[in-house]
């Protein structure tokens, strides 16, 4: 039985991944059904967070929108999930998860 499931999961794997990491500002695209059609959705944020491995793993972006922040979590082999750019790599990241950012202002989130 264990063997039918991690088949299941190889084969439901996304192998069109970029390379990114936490502190990275990606985009984010998602697919929304909007009565019988799809349109993709972005998000564009800094990634704060990875979890998981296989096809459990996860991502969390923030970004600030109008003075208030926003996080989401994506599921990275979601089909749901269209695809991700990676529009700016961060300098030395220190941390695994950059929860401090969500206290910072202005120009103390950049990385």
């Amino acid at each position: 039985m264990d063997n039918k499931i991690s088949l299941m999961e190889k084969q439901n794997l996304k192998t069109d991944l970029p390379d990114f990491g936490i502190g990275d500002t990606i985009k984010v695209y998602t697919k929304i059904k909007e009565g019988d059609k799809f349109r993709l959705h972005p998000f564009e944020g800094t990634v704060i967070a990875k979890k998981g491995s296989g096809i459990r793993s996860a991502i969390t972006v923030r970004r600030v929108s109008f003075g208030e922040g926003i996080e989401r979590v994506f599921n990275l082999h979601s089909p749901l999930l269209d695809k991700i750019e990676v529009i700016r790599r961060a300098t030395k990241v220190r941390r695994a998860k950059l929860y401090y950012l969500r206290e910072k202002v202005g120009k103390e989130t950049k990385i």
